[in-house]
């Protein structure tokens, strides 16, 4: 028996499970949730909260899917990475994208006959974004690829408030501009602790391009612009005072973490400000909900 062929014998429900980026799904799906309750005064529709919320978590999956598939000969370069089921031969590339196509196809047959179009085709733009675009021209092409390829993990609050309100708002691309200013240092703090990695699958992330310093540096600026976009959630009067002195907080905790990584005092500061930033997601999007809940009260 081969080395494959046992890793193919022991494949599990959980490897599939993996594929989908499970943690990463429940951050989107969260935002998602949010941006619909946001969207009106009172209580979301329960078919669209859940049946909204599913199709853009299985759509969700799908790029993630496709991630795994694309990206397999340079997971296995990589520690963080090595073990995912199909860099590991446990699921073979043509279940992963039958997976893939599965999990995007009912996804979008979801939000088609059970939401609404618009929010079908803002999803599926999202999922190409990030499963075509992104992972497999972007991540290899320029150190700029988390920022440009941003956009497509930014949208899960927009997909949510079109569900409920089936049109654009701009207070719903507002929520997308927050992510799309917090994806380049949450992710670039990442880079920084696993450059090594990079480097060594040939990745052109920002500190193996450009240098550990220089990165750090732009995390602090893109830190400041994030602590900029927050406030206007505020300025634009759709939320109030509960929220905006929590993200005045919560951002200068990022501030601090990133000026923690410029100082290079903490060899682990890369991996807590990537924590810290994840903390500072869920913690920001609760509290719009506690603002739009408690002031309206």
């Amino acid at each position: 028996m081969t080395a494959q062929t046992a890793a193919l014998s022991q494949t599990s429900w959980r490897d599939y499970y993996e594929l989908t980026k499970p943690r990463v799904v429940m951050l989107m799906i969260l935002t998602s949730v949010i941006g619909m309750l946001l969207a009106v005064p009172g209580m979301v529709p329960v078919d669209i909260l859940l049946f909204g919320n599913l199709g853009i978590a299985l759509c969700a999956g799908s790029a993630a899917a496709v991630n795994h598939l694309v990206d397999r000969h340079i997971d296995i370069k990589m520690a963080r990475t090595s073990n995912r089921p199909v860099a590991r031969g446990r699921v073979e590339p043509q279940k992963a994208l039958l997976f893939a196509l599965l999990l995007g196809s009912v996804g979008m047959a979801i939000l088609l006959v059970f939401v609404n179009a618009l929010t079908a085709w803002l999803t599926l733009f999202s999922l190409l974004g990030y499963a075509v675009v992104y992972t497999m021209f972007l991540k290899r092409a320029t150190p700029q690829n988390i920022v440009i390829g941003g956009i497509a993990g930014a949208a899960p609050p927009l997909l949510g408030w079109t569900a409920v309100t089936g049109e654009l708002h701009g207070h719903g691309l507002l929520l997308v501009l927050i992510i799309f200013a917090w994806t380049p240092p949450h992710f670039w703090a990442l880079a920084v602790h696993r450059r090594a990695d990079y480097a060594k699958a040939d990745i052109p992330m920002l500190p193996v391009t450009h240098g550990v310093a220089y990165t750090k540096l732009h995390i602090l600026l893109y830190t400041f612009v994030l602590l900029a976009v927050s406030l206007l959630p505020f300025a634009t009067a759709m939320l109030g005072w509960l929220y905006l002195l929590g993200a005045v907080v919560l951002g200068l905790g990022f501030v601090y973490w990133a000026v923690e990584m410029l100082r290079d005092k903490n060899p682990n500061a890369g991996m807590e400000t990537f924590k810290y930033s994840i903390v500072y997601l869920m913690a920001l999007f609760c509290i719009m909900l506690l603002d739009h809940y408690l002031i309206a009260v």
